[in-house]
């Protein structure tokens, strides 16, 4: 998925939260993010294989959760209003249930105003490392407690942690929630494959 910035400052000073919304309702084919100044992100459509790969993810992840009762899992379509004030869509995102709940029905029902505790993006061949890293850089500033890079053409994964530096791993079969999710542990045998 290929990522370009839109500096839109000859017609507006910055993207707001209502024109973003505006911009993905005329637009439901386009993957719409703002950065923390306002500027839009447009993002090319995932491969199938990539589409596959996240929704495998997505759903092993939905399943612990099912049975956990933890919290709330949310696809790549959801936009999250970050504490920077960017508008983040990860690829994968959870949000424990307390948090959640403190949210009133109309933030849950716009980009909500919270910053996700796990954030999971997955590399296709489109995209730039370095814009990935920057962006889970950005989420972990944010305060998001745990966070995945996964890339699975280089079969690694980066992991992020509060107040940690980045641990890199090659060719994991699984990957632990630790204790920001416990007892998740998600297989990376189709994502590797």
């Amino acid at each position: 998925m290929t990522a370009i910035t839109l500096n839109l400052s000859a017609l507006v000073d910055k993207i707001s939260d209502r024109d973003l919304e505006l911009l993905s309702r005329d637009n439901p084919d386009a993957r719409l993010e703002t950065d923390c100044k306002g500027n839009l992100i447009s993002m090319s459509p995932t491969g199938s294989e990539t589409g596959d790969r996240n929704l495998e993810l997505a759903f092993q992840i939905k399943l612990w959760n099912k049975q956990s009762k933890l919290g709330k899992v949310f696809d790549s379509s959801t936009g999250f209003k970050l504490s920077n004030n960017a508008v983040r869509s990860p690829d994968v995102s959870w949000v424990k249930i307390e948090k959640w709940n403190a949210l009133t029905k109309e933030q849950k029902r716009k980009f909500a105003p919270i910053d996700p505790d796990f954030v999971l993006e997955l590399m296709s061949p489109t995209d730039d490392l370095d814009v990935l890293q920057d962006k889970m850089r950005e989420y972990m500033d944010c305060g998001i407690r745990l966070g995945w890079l996964i890339n699975p053409d280089a079969k690694q994964v980066e992991i992020y942690r509060q107040g940690q530096g980045t641990e890199v791993l090659n060719n994991p079969q699984t990957l632990s929630g630790e204790d920001v999710m416990p007892n998740l542990s998600v297989s990376l045998e189709d994502i590797f494959d």
